[in-house]
């Protein structure tokens, strides 16, 4: 049986399959409602796809040229650019601000809006999984260990290193961040522990035991749009729901907050004492009477923020042995990817299998327990009217090793350099203007390559609002008077 990967896109409205015969992508409009939008050959066997949020744009990586991001506008049929790394891409996270690239052993972080690159992070630990995580919010988060599931937080807006974790005695296998960004959920190799930090302060949050029986490798780790689920799927016939204790959530945020306190406290202390020292030194011969002890705010506010909770309380905080709800699929062994998201305003469970079927059960918030399933949509096949992308020549005849700059048309290539490494930016042939506008311009190809790659990356990245619904506003057909 071939095997398909699937993948869904940010917010869970639109699923890509991979398979041997190419790229399908199919937008869940509804329960009954899977459709194919768009379709592609795989004669360059693509390897990586990914689209963002329900946008026009979607990237692709290839094993022909493993260190070139290809950049599509899917809906215009349309090449935006390429880039190239100074070796294989193993994945690429994206969301309205940024796109990140991971490499094995550098990370480079790129302004979506125009592919410049802001920063490289260099000579991190060999990451082969290519491993990381991107929250809507620009928190970056990937292994800096390989012999234990250590990992670092950077901020990818701000361009700063944050804080970092130790979350597993073991190396990682899965990372994802709820969607407001302030909670990351991990897995590690073994797959029995999943454990939920907060991003603020790296306080662990919970712990859920996935299992005891085996060990099985985490293959899709994500939250629910409200960030009060946790969805974990594995090569098991068994996917889990986790409920994220939200008094939990509130006592590390609030924790985070006195953390801050105290510090701010203890800043303004050590200045006070070293103006008393002064101060001393200057009036020796003035008697200074005794300070009396003041509680600080912060230190008030840890006492009564640790005061919440009892040992008991916070033993069973951390201890989440049971998923609240369950899904028994009807066979193992395979990859399973999951979404909890809500489709046509009701939360559904959705399990996109490397069987090439997408599965949808309901979930009951209150309840839990097993989830029904409620429709199964096969998506082996290519359906009518679809849109199929040709590349350009340009694109089809660039070679799969990064090539020197002098041997590419000057026209067509920007160098960037960040650090040790280089991305090689290639902008698409432009058209020829033959209009009169075009010609009192003149020869000005160099000057208006990089603004048409803006302008297409504007185009496919912004999604049109719309107006109104035509569910409940249907067009309505005028006919012409004589």
């Amino acid at each position: 049986m071939a095997a398909y990967q699937m993948n869904f896109n940010q917010d869970f409205t639109s699923l890509s399959v991979l398979s041997g015969a190419g790229l399908r992508l199919y937008s869940i409009a509804g329960q009954d409602k899977v459709e194919e939008i768009f379709a592609k050959d795989n004669a360059e066997q693509i390897k990586i796809v990914e689209r963002l949020f329900n946008s026009s744009l979607v990237v692709l990586v290839t094993a022909q040229k493993p260190n070139c991001l290809k950049m599509l506008h899917f809906k215009k049929k349309q090449d935006i650019c390429n880039c190239f790394y100074p070796s294989e891409i193993l994945c690429v996270r994206m969301n309205r601000q940024r796109l990140i690239v991971c490499l094995a052993e550098s990370i480079h972080i790129h302004d979506i809006r125009d592919m410049k690159i802001l920063h490289s992070i260099e000579n991190i630990a060999p990451n082969e999984l290519g491993l990381c995580a991107l929250s809507l919010n620009s928190h970056l988060a990937f292994p800096i260990c390989q012999s234990s599931g250590e990992l670092r937080i950077f901020n990818a807006n701000k361009l700063r290193t944050g804080m970092t974790i130790k979350a597993h005695d073991t190396p990682l296998s899965a990372l994802s961040f709820s969607p407001s960004g302030a909670l990351l959920a991990t897995a590690s190799e073994r797959g029995t522990v999943i454990r939920v930090f907060c991003v603020k302060n790296g306080q662990r949050v919970q712990e859920f035991r996935r299992g005891v029986k085996r060990c099985v490798r985490i293959a899709s780790l994500v939250f629910a749009a409200g960030g009060d689920f946790l969805c974990a799927s594995s090569n098991t016939e068994t996917v889990h729901v986790f409920k994220i204790d939200a008094r939990a959530v509130e006592v590390a945020e609030l924790k985070a907050i006195a953390e801050v306190a105290a510090k701010s406290d203890s800043q303004s202390k050590d200045a006070t004492t070293a103006k008393t020292t002064t101060s001393t030194s200057t009036e020796s011969s003035e008697e200074v009477p005794e300070a009396t002890p003041v509680a600080s705010w912060g230190g008030m506010f840890t006492k009564a923020v640790s005061s919440l909770l009892l040992p008991a309380q916070v033993s069973d905080v951390l201890a989440q042995d049971r998923a609240f709800a369950t899904v028994a699929l009807p066979q193992s062994g395979l990859k399973n990817i999951c979404a909890l998201t809500r489709v046509q305003k009701e939360l559904r469970l959705l399990i996109a299998c490397e069987d090439g079927f997408l599965y949808m059960h309901d979930f009951n918030v209150e309840k839990g327990g097993t989830c029904k399933l409620l429709a199964v949509h096969d998506l082996r096949g290519a359906l009518e009217d679809v849109i199929e992308l040709q590349l350009s020549e340009s694109v089809l005849r660039t070679q799969s090793k990064p090539l020197p700059a002098t041997t590419l048309p000057q026209q067509s290539l920007t160098m960037l350099k960040s650090c040790a490494a280089s991305v090689l930016i290639e902008n698409p042939e432009p058209m020829p203007d033959n209009s009169y506008a075009g010609i009192l311009r003149g020869e000005q190809t160099d000057a208006m390559s990089d603004s048409a790659k803006f302008r297409k990356l504007c185009d496919a990245i912004d999604t049109p609002t719309k107006l109104y619904d035509e569910r409940q506003f249907p067009p309505v057909a005028i006919a012409a008077k004589d």
